[in-house]
């Protein structure tokens, strides 16, 4: 194995855990509950509910229905983690949070992916709430990505930093 693919082993690892950890949430959600099923874990803050997103991030697009929907957003996704994966390949390995960011980014992708893939939606369940304001069901792989494109954001802003002292 080649120092560079070496070097790139932990994210690789990180990007499997992101992927495995989102399928098995998923499946135990899929397993367990019955779609819209919901139980609340802390009152009046967090419930668990099954719910199927048929468009991306926080049910944006959800409303439309189109058969090619589905195939658009899986083709959007899929170019999304290859142009995540020729960016590592392109970023020194001492950018060590910025590898980081992009292995999150890229199992949150690659985990939605799949659901897109296999059911033609994606498999949500964290709820979170207050009162009435409540905001949209994600799951493991958006949390992954969310996190990855903050600490992109924060990368991005140190290096502009750096760039300007």
């Amino acid at each position: 194995m080649t120092s560079k693919l070496k070097g790139r082993l932990p994210h690789l690892v990180l990007v499997i855990g992101i992927v495995a950890l989102d399928r098995w949430t998923k499946f135990l959600i899929q397993s367990r509950f019955d779609l819209d099923d919901s139980v609340s874990v802390i009152d009046g803050f967090f419930n668990i509910t099954y719910v199927r997103n048929t468009g991306i991030a926080f049910g944006i697009f959800s409303s439309i229905s189109s058969s090619a929907k589905s195939m658009v957003l899986s083709a959007f996704a899929a170019l999304a983690a290859a142009l995540v994966i020729a960016y590592s390949f392109r970023t020194p390995l001492r950018d060590r949070l910025l590898h980081v960011a992009l292995a999150l980014i890229l199992g949150g992708a690659l985990g939605n992916l799949y659901d897109r893939l296999a059911y033609g939606y994606v498999v949500d369940f964290l709820e979170f709430y207050v009162r009435t304001y409540s905001w949209p069901s994600f799951n493991v792989a958006d949390s992954a990505i969310s996190i990855g494109v903050i600490l992109l954001a924060i990368e991005i802003t140190r290096n502009e930093t750096v760039r300007r002292t």
